[in-house]
């Protein structure tokens, strides 16, 4: 058993955060890698299929990049709370509309990634915060290689939106946990938070 392994057995042993539901949230700079670490996280932390991933990007829109709090609350929050499974609609970047809803089960555990993952109005629901250690500037570069010229003018009102959120809802101050990506794997350490949301470890 490897460190992630370990890590999503613990994640796992959680008590549930959201309804039945231990949420995970995955929170960091635009291009710090949290999309492919989500991906392996929702392998090593599911059962028999990877966990369910909500990504913010199906959430946000061109009009508005942080403004997405009501469809998260109304279309995911509120039914996993219930235990029911959500119904939202991923918004399509390319014909700048929505579409079709996409069903999400209220299953053990949900992961949600996304820049504002941890913010403020979501942290109540969630059973752990994970932060991708990778400073701003360096992600963004990374996340503008990886688009291209044709993107530049949106990763330019990108940055600055971005720096905006965090300025007023950070999130890193309260993460659970801080990842950093290595060479090989993840390495984990204990966030700022510190353990606040140890009382919700089942033992």
């Amino acid at each position: 058993m490897d460190d992630l392994d370990r890590q999503a057995a613990r994640l796992r042993s959680l008590a549930p955060s959201c309804g039945p539901v231990r949420l995970i949230a995955v929170d960091g700079h635009a291009g710090s890698g949290k999309s492919t670490f989500a991906t392996r996280l929702a392998a090593a932390v599911g059962s028999g299929e990877p966990a369910p991933v909500v990504h913010l990007d199906d959430l946000a829109t061109h009009e508005e990049l942080f403004a997405w709090t009501g469809r998260m609350l109304a279309e995911v929050i509120t039914p996993l709370s219930a235990g029911q499974a959500a119904l939202y609609h991923p918004y399509d970047w390319n014909l700048r509309t929505f579409g079709a809803a996409r069903r999400l089960e209220a299953s053990p555990v949900v992961l949600v990634e996304g820049v504002g993952a941890g913010r403020r109005a979501l942290r109540p629901h969630l059973a752990w915060l994970l932060w991708m250690e990778r400073g701003a500037e360096e992600s963004w570069a990374r996340g503008r290689a990886r688009d291209g010229a044709a993107l530049s003018d949106f990763w330019d009102e990108w940055t600055a939106a971005e720096t905006r959120h965090f300025s007023t809802d950070p999130s890193r101050p309260f993460a659970d946990t801080v990842v950093r990506e290595c060479r090989e794997g993840y390495e984990w350490r204990r966030g700022p938070a510190g353990t606040p949301r140890s009382n919700r470890v089942i033992t």
